[in-house]
């Protein structure tokens, strides 16, 4: 027999008809004490009655839950485990940093041999170059390596004279200048840049002086190069300006012009021929 049979059983065994019911009355009088008996029964029947359909039910369904059981379910939850601790920032190896030494740019040559392997490797570059961008690149690092005479009071008057010759100081420009000349007699650059003064002043005859000392010490120089081209064509040297855009073409192929101007030499040079 079930939980739930079992309950309403119990209920059965306490019921009362209406005819029992009348004798209760006549029975009470004859004995008070059963009086006291009767309804003490009364009690626990109407007690039964009421709560063993409630326990009942609750039996069956307890019953009913703990054959399904899943032990999964209730299996007890995972101990969450202990976070591992972080060593502090400042004891984290951190990424290597390039140092100091290796973001400085390589340093410049420190011997007149040094200096001359480097532009002599820097101009076969600028005559292969593939594009003009790559040229100016290369043409820049060669100007840097020109301006290199090695001596500080030569780098200092040089700057000084090219500074007077922008702000049109021309006495002091031509004293500074004059000076560079003389204390580095070897230096190209100091020629080229007194050179350029020189045609500011519309001295053409110092400047050409100038530009061919400095082509002498430094065959290369397209600046050079390019103002002797310039020059010579003012002075109606059309022949011998020609040949020095034709020496430039070898040495900066990508000079920015340089097509043009050969053209229009060429056809200068030929009209005098005619």
């Amino acid at each position: 027999m079930s939980a739930h049979e079992a309950g309403w059983s119990a209920c059965k065994r306490f019921r009362f008809d209406a005819s029992r019911m009348t004798a209760y009355p006549a029975l009470m009088r004859q004995n008070p004490r059963s009086e006291t008996l009767l309804f003490r029964r009364i009690r626990l029947a109407v007690g039964v009655a009421v709560f063993a359909p409630i326990l009942a039910v609750s039996a069956v369904a307890q019953s009913s839950r703990e054959p399904g059981r899943n032990p999964e379910s209730e299996a007890p939850a995972t101990k969450p485990q202990p976070r591992k601790a972080e060593p502090p920032q400042s004891a984290r190896p951190e990424t290597p940093r390039p140092s100091a030494a290796a973001k400085k740019k390589p340093a410049p040559p420190d011997t007149p041999e040094a200096r001359e392997k480097a532009l002599s490797n820097l101009y076969a570059h600028l005559a292969t170059a593939s594009d003009a961008s790559e040229a100016s690149a290369i043409a820049a690092a060669i100007e840097a390596l020109w301006m290199q005479s090695g001596s500080d009071t030569i780098a200092v008057l040089l700057s000084r004279a090219t500074q007077a010759t922008l702000a049109k100081k021309s006495d002091l420009a031509r004293q500074l200048f004059d000076a560079v000349v003389d204390l580095a007699p070897d230096f190209a650059e100091g020629f080229a840049r007194r050179a350029f003064f020189h045609y500011q002043e519309n001295d053409a005859t110092s400047a050409l002086g100038d530009l061919r000392r400095a082509l002498a010490l430094e065959p290369n120089h397209f600046r050079a190069l390019d103002g002797l081209s310039t020059i010579l064509n003012d002075i109606g040297e059309k022949r011998a300006a020609l040949k020095a855009l034709q020496q430039l073409e070898l040495v900066h192929p990508n000079w920015p012009g340089l097509t043009d101007e050969l053209k229009e030499m060429e056809r200068a040079v030929e009209g005098q021929g005619i």
